[in-house]
Formats: C-alpha cells, structure tokens, sequence
C-alpha cells in the first residue's frame, strides 16, 4: 500500500488533528510542521501532495507505538529504512496492544476469513519457513476493520474499495 494512504487511513480511524500528527512524529523525536502533514495528507493526484517515506511512516508508526504503549526503557528502536505490509501491521498489532483472536474478530468484521496460523505467519521473520507476505488487499482490509472498530461506520465506497 502506498505510504500517504496508510497515513491517511489512520488518520482518519483515530480522528487525529494536524496537531496530534505532529506530536505523534514528535513522539519518535522527529519534528515535523503542519505544512509537512499536511502534504503528506492531500488527495492522490493533488499537486500539493508529497510523498511520505518509508522512514517517515515508520516514525509515525513508531511514535503511535509510543503514544498508546507508553516509551520503552532504554535506546527507542531506529526507524525502519524499507517498510512492507507485513511491518506496518505489526506495527499495528503492537501500537494497539492486539492479540490473534482481537485481529482475527477484527479481519472478521470486514467478511476476511483467516486462520490464526496464516495469520502468524504475517508476523515471521521473512527468512522464516512460514513467513508470508501481507499483500496489499489483506493490510486494506485489517485497516477497514479498525475502522470499523474505531470509529463504527463505513461509507458503502469505502467498502467496495
């Protein structure tokens, strides 16, 4: 999934102000303006639109771990420099404190059937026996759910989608 939709989507689950981005970023101690956010959340196609890094999303997802689990003690892990599927919803998984039955309730939601071993093998190692890649429609789907969770509505588009 491309990084500004993931971005939004959250944004949009959550209900967070330009203000709670930035803080969000600031968790992960690094600072960013709302001129900032703002590009990162424009409309695709939107020439004001900028595209939010894979370091820059793992920042945010970082800070979001921060902002719900509390900081860990010690050095805060580096942001990752190449993000997949697979890191943004464990990243999820550990910001909401999830476990397989919650995220399987939540896939569930959403009309997505998923063993509880297919889903571990999401949160393997990628050198792993069983490790598998989380496709596009599978984090689009786990995010629809959140929402679902979160927030309580879903717009018949955004369902289709």
């Amino acid at each position: 999934m491309d990084n500004n939709d993931v971005l939004r989507r959250i944004r949009f689950i959550f209900d967070f102000s330009d203000s709670t981005m930035m803080a969000l970023f600031g968790l992960a101690d690094f600072p960013v303006t709302r001129e900032q956010v703002s590009a990162w959340l424009k409309k695709e196609g939107d020439p004001a639109g900028q595209p939010c890094s894979d370091t820059e999303l793992a920042i945010f997802l970082n800070g979001l771990i921060i902002d719900k689990r509390g900081k860990k003690e010690g050095p805060q892990p580096a942001p990752e420099r190449r993000l997949n599927n697979n890191i943004v919803f464990r990243k999820l998984k550990i910001a909401l404190n999830l476990q397989a039955e919650e995220i399987l309730e939540i896939m569930a939601m959403v009309k997505v059937k998923i063993s509880k071993h297919e889903l571990s093998a999401f949160f393997r190692a990628p050198g792993h026996n069983h490790y598998r890649e989380c496709n596009d429609q599978m984090l689009r789907n786990f995010l629809r759910g959140l929402q679902l969770k979160y927030r309580g509505d879903l717009t018949e588009a955004e369902a289709a989608s």
